[in-house]
């Protein structure tokens, strides 16, 4: 579907709901106009129409915090918008991670997912985008284009250096080894199409 067959509003506005694209969470809604989409389309950045200074703005041009955009998705109705993005600092203007930070109805306590689920995520989204990538630009396009033999031989080659980094006993080193194996796993899972969710089942079964 292009823009121009979405189902905007009398006013020539969507509503955007934008989400973090490495944890799930929903940073704010805001408003685009035609013009704001094309825009984010074109340079896969967060575009948008402000309706208090009735504007054309780019998230992150006064104030730094910048969305690189992954992903946009509509709703059934072809009038609301998804941007999945990666943001580079807060996406609020009070300087909070997201503007939903107040709560109107109870329920369990908001967990903030911490640094290794927030790199596996974005890991996710960076190795799905790099699928389609010159393989002379990036090394994940060029793991991916070589297939599954090359990926299992430096998955290999990452475990026994994770075996070494243990026996050497320098936690850093090991964080180290071991970032790199999971990194080339999940380049794995991405070239057989496996979902991460799945090896997760798994681990929940074997849990239990």
């Amino acid at each position: 579907m292009s823009p121009s067959e979405l189902s905007w509003g009398l006013d020539g506005l969507l509503p955007v709901v934008i989400q973090d694209a490495r944890t799930g969470a929903v940073l704010t809604l805001a408003y685009a106009d035609r013009e704001a989409l094309e825009r984010t389309l074109a340079e896969r950045r967060t575009y948008l129409y402000s309706r208090s200074r009735k504007k054309l703005w780019r998230k992150g041009e006064t104030s730094g915090n910048a969305q690189s955009v992954v992903g946009i998705d509509y709703d059934c109705d072809a009038d609301a918008l998804l941007y999945r993005v990666v943001p580079d600092g807060p996406a609020c203007h009070t300087g909070t991670r997201g503007c939903f930070d107040e709560r109107l109805l109870g329920g369990e306590p908001r967990v903030e997912s911490g640094p290794f689920a927030q790199a596996v995520a974005h890991l996710q989204t960076a190795i799905a985008a790099r699928r389609n990538a010159s393989p002379e630009t990036s090394y994940t396009a060029r793991l991916l284009s070589d297939g599954i033999d090359r990926i299992g031989k430096k998955i290999g080659e990452e475990a026994t250096e994770v075996v070494i980094a243990a026996k050497n006993g320098v936690p850093g080193e090991i964080a180290w080894e071991v970032a790199d194996l999971f990194y080339h796993t999940l380049v794995l899972l991405e070239e057989r199409g496996v979902a991460l969710d799945a090896v997760g089942e798994e681990l929940l079964k074997r849990a239990k």
